[in-house]
């Protein structure tokens, strides 16, 4: 078959709307906490450890699913991970015990999104895409994911208000199903491992890029990311409620996320083309915790909640592009999704812990109060990790540069 249809812009598209889709439902799982949880009897942690397990899933079985897509191409993978989704989400809809929940939301969509998200799309995006133009082309699909965020929140909300939560799950299960058919533009058929300039076995590359600093600082720096972003995408709902905000103002925070999201990950991925990558990580993490503390400091009000939200969106998804864009910088660009896979299985821990702690130390404490605390410690952390990260590309890339 003629494959010569899958140029860079085709592939750009329908990789970003299989990011819309994949994190515009993801995203709005937050809002199924109450409803699901006041009609099941289950506590909050229920709820909260089944979508800390998908994220630690999701990380877990990241390099293995990016290395099958390094190796054999990216369109197995993701319909894979597309069906895995769907049975995830009906799966949800059915349960009617913590396990069964368990079971769908945590196992089937933490390996289904492990298929159908970042380093998968970006593993394709980075080999179809010149050097000179990678970063904003990482940029620019993350944005799309982001947009789906903003898109499928108060759809997700309005499904939930007007037919119920079963329903609302069923028919984002349809929605998911949509990545399929989207998955043949990235399925790179016959890619030629020759013209890699650097032949390199799997397990080469994995020992090359843990004995580089700069990766490992990248990975642990990664971690604070995950923790920070699903805690508050998780947990603000249920914050905002608990301190006398009606859940319309959850909703909209979630949904002025998503918005401002897609300009900040769209904008950090043109700085990347132009600035340091790692002192442009080192700066988000660090505001974030800024922002954090003013907010926390600040008379909660519907107006402070939005304009935290626009905030903490513009930094929501930027460190996407600019770390996968060191990867690809060092490293090159043959297991990019493996080795993306391995760093944000770091992020995915993360994501567990903020999800889970979330809900554990609500439950024994009555506020979420440590958990922002540890957040904002975590940022400077973060930023500390990042600035003494090597980034220039690997010695043997310098043939191939040149």
């Amino acid at each position: 078959m003629n494959a010569h249809w899958r140029s860079p812009t085709v592939v750009l598209i329908c990789g970003g709307i299989i990011m819309t889709l994949a994190m515009g439902v993801r995203h709005g799982f937050g809002l199924f906490l109450q409803p699901m949880t006041m009609d099941h009897g289950w506590s909050r942690e229920t709820f909260a450890f089944a979508l800390a397990l998908q994220n630690l899933l999701w990380g877990a079985s990241q390099p293995l699913t990016g290395l099958i897509a390094d190796r054999y191409g990216a369109g197995k993978v993701l319909i894979i991970g597309t069906v895995l989704y769907v049975l995830g989400l009906i799966g949800m809809a059915l349960a009617t015990s913590g396990t069964s929940f368990v079971l769908s939301a945590g196992i089937l969509i933490g390996i289904g999104l492990s298929g159908t998200t970042f380093s998968i799309v970006y593993g394709v995006l980075g080999r179809i895409t010149p050097p000179e133009k990678r970063s904003m082309a990482l940029g620019i699909a993350g944005a799309m994911g982001s947009f789906g965020q903003f898109a499928l929140l108060p759809v997700s909300q309005s499904l939930i208000s007007g037919v119920g939560w079963l329903q609302a799950l069923l028919i984002l299960a349809g929605v998911a199903a949509l990545m399929a058919p989207l998955s043949v533009a990235l399925a790179e058929p016959h890619r030629d491992f020759s013209n890699q300039g650097h032949h390199q076995s799997a397990w080469e590359a994995i020992r090359e890029a843990f004995g580089h600093s700069g990766f490992n600082l990248l990975t642990l720096g990664y971690f604070v990311c995950g923790f920070q972003v699903v805690f508050i995408g998780v947990h603000l709902p249920a914050y905002l409620s608990d301190q006398g905000l009606s859940a319309n103002v959850g909703v909209t925070c979630l949904a002025l996320i998503g918005l401002f999201n897609i300009f900040g990950t769209f904008t950090a991925g043109w700085l990347g083309q132009r600035y340091s990558k790692k002192h442009l990580l080192a700066g988000i993490y660090i505001t974030r915790s800024i922002v954090i503390i003013i907010f926390l400091s600040m008379p909660l009000t519907p107006m402070s909640a939005y304009l935290f939200a626009m905030v903490i969106g513009f930094l929501w998804l930027a460190t996407v592009p600019l770390t996968n864009g060191i990867i690809a910088q060092v490293f090159g660009v043959a297991y990019l999704s493996m080795l993306g896979g391995f760093v944000f299985f770091s992020h995915q821990i993360g994501s567990f812990l903020g999800a889970w702690l979330g809900g554990l130390l609500f439950d024994s404490t009555g506020s979420y109060d440590i958990v922002w605390s540890i957040i904002i410690l975590l940022g400077v952390v973060a930023m500390a990790l990042n600035l003494p990260i090597n980034q220039q590309p690997l010695a043997r890339m310098q043939p191939a540069r040149a």
